[in-house]
């Protein structure tokens, strides 16, 4: 089995009106200014799956920064994941600063049935992850849904690329160490944040907290694997395409061609994320092909 834990779907009128929604949202524009970014519907990422043997993808939202595309886009994912209940796990997003809306949107998706909220972006969206006021009940709901949270996080060094953002590891830790209940999924490896597990305190604190591997090759070199391995252990690194950034194939060729064990690219291929999202073997579809 194969489950991809980081890709984005969207709705064909927004991929069809495009400068519409560049003009109106930080977030959506930030990534999708550059025409030759693509967007992909859940139709054309089942598309995707089947080309290149993926079992089961999470679709995750964006970090929109108004309440209105929040739910006008949960609504797509909720209807894609209706749609193939066999193949998609969805995870909605909404706008913390609209406290009372938000927590009332998390309530729907995850009655809808959704398994998490993300991908967060803290910095477009304005959110303080140090105001109590706000981060208190917010987390507190999702934990109580028992979801998981997924953020956006960068490296504070190298390139700059676009939506690579302002979250960082140093801003991420204290909001770590103050919910160590929260499942959290920290995307494109946690912006370097497991290389700090070397210290006995850092590590403790990532008890709860995951890695995926969303845009890896257009970050770090394939020895990234085996460090974070030895830093914070197999059983934490999650496969994340980030498609349609990229494509699938890319990233599960990388994988396949390091030299671990079976067992291990076979955790963070699937096992990771079934135990994570409480996934069976029998949850797949059997047709797609290697």
């Amino acid at each position: 089995m194969i489950i991809d834990f980081h890709t984005h779907i969207l709705p064909p009128r927004i991929k069809e009106e495009r400068s519409k929604y560049i003009a109106s949202d930080p977030c959506f524009a930030a990534l999708y200014s550059d025409e030759k970014a693509r967007l992909a519907t859940a139709d054309e990422l089942i598309a995707s799956m089947d080309e290149h043997g993926v079992d089961i993808s999470v679709v995750l939202n964006l970090g929109w920064t108004s309440h209105e595309l929040c739910v006008e886009t949960n609504d797509y994912i909720l209807e894609s994941v209706a749609r193939f209940p066999e193949r998609l796990i969805g995870f909605g997003s909404v706008q913390p600063q609209l406290l009372e809306s938000a927590l009332a949107e998390i309530e729907r998706c995850a009655k809808g049935g959704i398994k998490g909220i993300g991908e967060m972006r803290p910095d477009i969206q304005l959110l303080d992850l140090k105001n109590e006021k706000v981060m208190e009940p917010f987390i507190k709901t999702i934990i109580s849904r028992k979801l998981i949270l997924l953020t956006h996080i960068s490296e504070p060094v190298g390139h700059q690329y676009p939506g690579k953002g302002d979250v960082t590891p140093e801003l991420l830790y204290p909001f770590i160490t103050r919910y160590p209940d929260l499942t959290l999924v920290c995307a494109h490896w946690g912006g370097g944040l497991p290389f700090y597990a070397l210290m006995p305190e850092v590590k403790k604190a990532l008890g709860n907290v995951f890695f995926d591997t969303a845009a890896s090759p257009f970050l770090y070199n394939p020895q990234i694997y085996s460090q974070v391995i030895q830093l914070v252990g197999t059983d934490k690194i999650l496969f994340g395409s980030d498609y349609p950034l990229l494509s699938q194939s890319r990233l599960l060729r990388e994988i396949k061609s390091l030299d671990l064990s079976e067992e291990t690219k076979n955790l963070i291929l699937s096992g990771n994320a079934q135990k994570l999202l409480g996934i069976k073997n029998s949850f797949s579809n059997p047709s797609p092909s290697g």
